[in-house]
């Protein structure tokens, strides 16, 4: 799955921590001196499967995002000889060409070499005791703002005491049902002009799903806890006015088990996120990681190497099941309905390039048209097709 750094895009924070060094004074946005630094992000787990390395860039502020660092030659060698290779499949995403688990008593280490001849190396790391997830469930709750939604609880329990640190990610999966889909649709008139004829709809989907990917950095540590017991922990919070609760939803959540330098590194780069720590009087200056280059340590790299043991557990629920006989939440487009007309005073077609340009989608017939109106209510097309915000398929693990 693509994690990227988008997921920790908060590395540009780390980026321009290290152009500043001790106490700062008011801050001034010169970055005539940035350096682009190699970005490392690799978490191998003990789950049979491709694995997968993100290699990218860090980038200015008035950039986009990071770029992906292409053609590189990326590996995994373990203690007993062996040595997995990772192809580039593009953006920055190097997936390894056979399936392989992290085992228990193995040591691991990464070897990159850019394009550019470059190479970097990681510390050497085992992977982490493991630690199933025991429930997830999903409660309506009131969270601390307030604000009435549906909360993700999470409990874990390691009966050795060796876990301890934990890291969260999510993948949500929820329907869409275009609000106004219709039946019919609308084409411009073969014979030309700006006349519009009205046809069976196959180009418009009602129903679609979609899959986000969580972008926030989720940890907790049973390290000051009588016991490794993970209670009641809140993965995810979804105000009840998302539209992504509609109709019927799931959740995937993956509990990582972290060394206490995996946890460190993730904890601090979730500090340096915060809106208050990248300006505030005390820099901690550069985050250092397990990845380094091979030829120059003074050079910056940055990510970190991680060997995790990893539980994973989905869930669903639909909408009715906590708020029955309620109103659903606001549909992400208010859907409002309009009636341009067929031709301008000018004599210009005004709907059918509408139409034809895919901007908007037949609701049904106004009529009587009132003044300088035509004779079909249109939406965006995100009101009348799914496929603006999913795909038609039901995924494989969809259940009803």
């Amino acid at each position: 799955m693509i994690k990227k750094i988008r997921t920790y895009s908060l590395f540009i924070i780390i980026a321009t921590v290290w152009l500043f060094n001790g106490c700062i004074d008011p801050f001034e946005a010169n970055f005539v001196d940035f350096e682009s630094a190699l970005v490392i992000e690799a978490t191998i787990t003990n789950q049979l499967k491709p694995q997968q390395v993100v290699l990218t860039r860090t980038y200015e502020f008035e950039e986009d995002g990071p770029s992906a660092e292409p053609n590189a030659n990326v590996s995994v060698s373990d203690s007993a000889g062996n040595t997995f290779n990772f192809q580039d499949t593009g953006n920055g995403v190097y997936v390894s060409t056979q399936v392989f688990a992290a085992q228990s008593g193995m040591a691991y280490q990464l070897s990159v070499t850019t394009q550019d001849g470059r190479s970097y190396g990681s510390s050497t790391t085992q992977v982490t005791p493991a630690a199933t997830i025991d429930d997830i469930r999903a409660e309506r709750k009131t969270n601390d703002n307030g604000e009435d939604g549906m909360a993700i609880f999470l409990d874990s329990f390691d009966p050795s005491g060796n876990a301890k640190n934990y890291r969260y990610e999510y993948e949500e999966t929820y329907r869409i049902i275009a609000p106004e889909w219709n039946p019919r649709s609308l084409i411009g008139d073969p014979a030309g002009g700006c006349g519009l004829l009205k046809i069976p709809n196959i180009t418009d989907e009602e129903v679609c799903y979609r899959t986000d990917l969580s972008n926030a950095i989720i940890l907790t540590s049973t390290e000051d806890l009588e016991e490794d017991r993970v209670s009641n922990f809140m993965v995810r919070f979804i105000n009840r006015n998302n539209y992504i609760i509609s109709h019927r939803y799931s959740i995937l959540v993956r509990q990582f088990v972290q060394s206490n330098e995996a946890y460190t590194f993730f904890e601090t780069l979730n500090e340096l996120s915060g809106s208050e720590s990248l300006f505030s009087q005390t820099q901690p200056g550069f985050l250092q990681g397990n990845v380094f280059s091979n030829e120059n340590r003074g050079e910056r790299v940055l990510g970190f190497f991680d060997v995790s043991s990893v539980s994973e557990t989905r869930i669903f629920f639909n909408y009715d099941d906590f708020y029955p006989g309620e109103s659903l939440p606001p549909y992400i487009e208010p859907c409002r309905p309009s009636a341009p007309p067929i031709i301008n005073a000018g004599g210009i077609c005004v709907l059918r390039p509408i139409i034809e340009i895919g901007a908007g989608v037949y609701q049904g017939d106004n009529e009587p048209p009132g003044e300088n109106e035509g004779p079909f209510f249109i939406v965006p097309r995100i009101c009348g097709d799914c496929k603006v915000l999913g795909s038609p398929e039901i995924p494989d693990f969809w259940i009803e």
